[in-house]
């Protein structure tokens, strides 16, 4: 890996890097549910039968992964990204009906019990094996889950499977190395509202925790460090980072410096090698590593024919709840980021590193109802800055990228709509099980239904009745 590091800094020094114009692509994460609305732990049978390379595994047997190739977003790049995804998504439940499965848009899967996530119920890829066996090998002891939300879920587990319950959508951005660190500290400043307004997951293993439960059960679920690295300030592998950056370089050499390596998986490639014959090296261990790293927004370094870019992945959403509020949360993001990297003064010189963590704490327990810091504002409730400051700055940067204006205009008045109604996926959910009462058990089966009912529609959340 240092080797790595070492030509890593050499690519950066003498720009190596193509880019010709900011990419957006994402994946999509997604839960197989049967037809009660219960997990089904058939991902291997339905991706044998929707048989497309764009569609993966995923931790669970309860998951499975769409991948969007990245593309432009001006014109109606957004609107065609929006459809190709519909188009896909409908292909795929098409063909996971023919093996007694459906595919659900959520945050976390409100059916899932405790007893689902096991060993036992990983995917089949090696990989995954192996990386619970070494984060327990770490660890040296049982994994303690503890948040206290509404409700108190105070548990232990003998595997990292309830890291599985977390299904997210990861927006992806190429950028120049040059701009990276401006648009890495952008996207750490915004991550606490794209949060709030974003929230849809606010049960897990049947009890009412956070807004976005997903936030904290993922920072546990993955937590290599046992109870005494913890207090002697140990940096967890699922982290917000500690400051704002100057370089991509940063990134990477904090991953070496603070984080052993968990997939200790070398290739034959001798990187310097590579670099000195003219060709551009993968950087295997280096890139590997950073899989393992768990940063909310992460850098990813790809070589793509022949040619290396780099790309900010910003992962702090959740799935759903339908495919239009996924490209209105991204639409939201991609305007952001098109704005703040590019300001005369940066947000980042006016707020603390520690007030961007703080802001994301908040959104992901309290989301619309969280306040967050920011500056010129202070302290506001959250659907009050977005409505005030983001969206027009997003509108702003949507113009900017060249999005039809309609295009633009749809997409972030879902994000209009939820603030002004103070509705996301998390809210109704809440809603729902306790407009049917009764069972809670029950009522989060009647309510997954009908939110997978409403999923399909593609109806935007905030307009969602009960």
């Amino acid at each position: 890996m240092r080797r790595n590091l070492d030509t890593f800094a050499q690519m950066l020094r003498e720009s190596r890097f193509a880019f010709d114009h900011p990419r957006a692509g994402l994946e999509i994460e997604l839960n197989l549910v049967d037809e009660r609305g219960e997990p089904a732990m058939r991902n291997a049978e339905v991706l044998a039968a929707i048989a497309q390379p764009d569609w993966a595994t995923e931790l669970g047997q309860f998951n499975v992964e769409i991948n969007i190739a990245p593309q432009r977003l001006d014109g109606d790049g957004a609107r065609v990204l929006e459809e190709s995804v519909r188009a896909r998504l409908n292909h795929a439940e098409e063909r996971a009906r023919s093996e007694g499965g459906h595919l659900v848009l959520i945050g976390i899967l409100p059916t899932l019990r405790q007893e689902d996530t096991h060993e036992g119920t990983l995917s089949a890829n090696p990989r995954y094996k192996l990386l619970n066996e070494q984060i327990f090998a770490a660890r040296g002891e049982d994994l303690h889950l503890l948040i206290e939300g509404v409700e108190r879920l105070d548990t232990y587990a003998d595997s990292i499977t309830p890291e599985a319950a977390c299904t997210s959508v990861q927006l992806h951005l190429q950028i120049s190395p040059e701009a990276f660190a401006a648009h890495w500290n952008a996207a750490q400043a915004i991550a606490g509202p794209q949060v709030a307004v974003a929230a849809n997951s606010p049960y897990l293993f049947g009890r009412q925790l956070h807004s976005e439960t997903r936030i904290t059960l993922f920072e546990q679920a993955t937590d290599t460090r046992p109870t005494e690295l913890k207090s002697q300030g140990v940096r967890p592998r699922v982290w917000f980072g500690e400051r704002w950056i100057t370089s991509v370089f940063d990134l990477f050499e904090e991953n070496v410096r603070y984080f052993p390596a968990l997939l200790p998986i070398c290739s034959d490639e001798d990187p310097r090698e590579e670099l000195q014959a003219g060709r551009i090296p993968s950087l295997d261990e280096l890139t590997l590593h950073n899989g393992t790293i768990y940063r909310w927004n992460r850098p990813v370094y790809a070589v793509v024919e022949g040619t290396p870019h780099l790309r900010v992945e910003n992962r702090v959403l959740p799935a759903g709840p339908s495919v239009l509020d996924i490209a209105a949360n991204a639409a939201f993001y991609y305007g952001l980021m098109r704005m703040l990297p590019n300001a005369g003064r940066p947000v980042w010189s006016q707020m603390s590193f520690a007030a961007a963590e703080e802001n994301l704490a908040s959104a992901a327990r309290h989301g619309l109802d969280a306040r967050l810091y920011w500056p010129g504002l202070g302290d506001v409730p959250a659907a009050e800055l977005i409505l005030r400051r983001l969206l027009p700055m997003a509108a702003e940067g949507l113009a900017q990228w060249g999005v039809d204006g309609p295009v633009a205009d749809r997409l972030l008045g879902v994000i209009e709509g939820r603030c002004l109604l103070e509705r996301t996926g998390a809210t109704w959910q809440v809603e729902a099980v306790e407009a049917y009462g009764g069972d809670r058990r029950e009522g989060l089966r009647r309510m997954t239904l009908e939110y997978i009912e409403r999923m399909h529609s593609n109806e935007p959340v905030h307009s969602w009745t009960l």
